[in-house]
């Protein structure tokens, strides 16, 4: 049984860009994801999200950045009705191959220890290969949205059998169903 929706924030909560969200204003949600949140929250989930900010390593913004960011999203999300029980996210560049960065599975056993459950009763939900693989590698189950369009990893989430849906708001509903 889900007790822990773990979401990815850069394209399955808001935009993704390939610079990367480096200021608070350039945090801009996906039509639809806040609302998606309050409803899995209705439904009675905890939502949590993993993020790889590997922006932090590379310099282009601080820890204090991040902060801003994720306070805006936590506002944003708040006043949607939702709320974002925590957020785990690992600042270090793919170089230093640490434990915390998907697709390896530190995130997700972080937030199963956090919240006391197995790994098991997490539902991941990713716009990336290495989201899906994140969730595999601890036995979490996942969906890949499409947000951000990346067609080859939703080609491959299909492949290996893992439900995919237009966006977050679309995975949501068919979660409640």
């Amino acid at each position: 049984m889900i007790k822990l929706i773990i979401l990815d924030r850069d394209g399955v909560i808001n935009e993704d860009s390939p610079s990367y969200i480096r200021s608070p204003k350039e945090w801009g949600a996906i039509p639809g994801s806040l609302e998606a949140i309050a409803k899995l929250n209705r439904g009675g989930y905890k939502v949590a999200v993993a993020t790889n900010q590997s922006g932090i390593a590379r310099g282009y913004y601080s820890l204090e950045t991040l902060d801003a960011i994720h306070q805006k999203m936590l506002d944003e999300t708040k006043a949607a009705g939702g709320e974002i029980a925590k957020i785990f996210f690992c600042p270090h560049g793919p170089e230093d191959n640490c434990e915390c960065r998907k697709p390896k599975s530190g995130l997700l056993l972080q937030a199963a220890k956090h919240f006391e459950i197995d790994p098991s009763e997490i539902l991941m939900i990713g716009d990336s290969m290495r989201d899906i693989l994140a969730a595999k590698n601890c036995g979490a189950k996942a969906i890949f949205v499409n947000s951000s369009n990346k067609t080859k990893d939703m080609l491959e989430a299909k492949k290996s059998g893992i439900s995919v849906y237009a966006d977050l708001a679309q995975a949501a509903d068919s979660i409640l169903q």
